[in-house]
């Protein structure tokens, strides 16, 4: 029995040594696995300390490289593709007459829309109406169905004020004389003029001829009397009332007109001038100008460079080219009264200029104001017009 205890202590004893010694093995071992722990874990954040920054550096790079080509990309389409921030149509208005001529040559050639090409604002649609007398024109101006519009003088001063200056020109179409031309061989002067007289123009107080007819009167009657001949007068568009004056059967016995009206009734012998509006302006005057809105100008300054690019190369063809500016005026008017060479002995009338530089508006204007149809009296012709035109020697 005590041999078996001694044993049993022993084994027992050499038991508790062997554990002891495992267990300080193993704490060995733990040890070396948690410093191996710790190297790697110390060498990991020594790596994600150091990667970032290489990793940043090419997120960065591959961003301007993305940025770089976007850009290029961006560059090549807006190159390609046209300017679109102004309108895509524009409607222009015009009456009858060779005082419109350079506005045929633009509908023929479509010269608008060439122009509006070279500035980048690829098919730019133009759309044409024709009217009977300035009075439409302007009420389709005012309510916005037009963005240029093209009359006599008064008809645009008068626009200009009732408007407060919204409307301004880009130009002038033409200089050109109009006549008061009668079938009546009595009348040789305003003087001659009675009750019995019917006098056609285009609109009565407010066209060109109605304007020159009362300025002529106050020459003639003084001022008091400017209107003295304003109950003689009806309305009657250029191609009716030729008409009617060349027909002799209507009470319609003078016509103040303008070209080529007025040509052509001067064929006929029983007609003859009473005056002309250079001798009432002394001198040459603008007859037809073109007008838009401040509004339009400054929101579709390309649109607007256009047109008049294409009214200046308009007058300048027809200086040209005037066989060809004749005969394309004879395709579009279907005027059967006007033979070519009529047209062409017209366009050799050195009175008869197409020409952007405005003539003898100031006139126009003075007279309005003083007779009280406009309310607000221009401080000098460059108040009526664009900048474009302040450069050229008007008046």
């Amino acid at each position: 029995m005590r041999l078996d205890e001694g044993t049993m202590r022993i084994g027992a004893k050499s038991k508790i040594k062997l554990v002891a010694e495992t267990e300080k093995t193993q704490t060995v071992d733990e040890n070396k696995i948690q410093m191996g722990a710790e190297k790697k874990q110390i060498g990991s954040e020594m790596k994600q300390t150091r990667f970032p920054v290489q990793q940043k550096r090419r997120r960065v790079g591959s961003l301007s490289l993305r940025a770089v080509s976007a850009s290029a990309i961006l560059l090549v389409v807006s190159a390609s593709r046209p300017a679109r921030a102004e309108v895509r149509e524009i409607t222009i208005a015009k009456e009858f007459g060779i005082g419109y001529l350079p506005y045929l040559i633009m509908e023929h050639e479509k010269l608008v829309e060439k122009h509006a090409k070279t500035r980048g604002l690829g098919d730019l649609k133009v759309n044409w109406k024709t009217f009977g007398g300035s009075g439409f024109m302007q009420s389709a101006m005012i309510s916005g169905q037009l963005e240029f519009c093209s009359s006599g003088v008064p008809w645009f001063v008068l626009l200009w004020d009732k408007m407060k200056g919204e409307v301004k020109s880009p130009g002038a179409l033409d200089s050109m004389p109009i006549y008061l031309n009668t079938r009546d061989p009595k009348i040789k002067t305003l003087k001659d003029f009675g009750e019995g007289n019917k006098i056609a123009l285009p609109a009565i107080k407010s066209s060109i001829q109605a304007i020159t007819l009362q300025m002529a009167a106050a020459r003639v009657f003084g001022a008091a009397q400017a209107t003295k001949l304003d109950p003689l007068t009806v309305s009657l568009s250029h191609p009716d009332a030729m008409t009617a004056l060349l027909s002799g059967a209507s009470g319609i016995d003078s016509h103040f007109t303008s070209p080529p009206f007025q040509d052509l009734e001067l064929k006929d012998p029983h007609i003859h001038r009473v005056l002309s509006s250079y001798e009432v302006l002394d001198g040459a005057a603008t007859f037809i100008i073109t007008a838009t809105t401040s509004k339009f100008q400054k929101a579709n300054p390309k649109t607007f460079d256009a047109f008049v690019g294409a009214l200046e190369e308009a007058q300048t063809f027809i200086g040209s080219k005037k066989r060809e500016a004749a005969q394309i005026y004879l395709s579009m008017s279907g005027d059967k009264r006007l033979s070519l060479d009529d047209l062409l002995k017209m366009l050799d009338n050195p009175e008869y200029r197409f020409t952007l530089v405005p003539e003898g508006v100031m006139k126009y204007a003075t007279f309005m104001a003083s007779t009280g149809v406009i309310k607000h009296k221009p401080a000098d012709w460059k108040e009526l017009f664009f900048s474009n035109v302040h450069r050229l020697p008007g008046s």
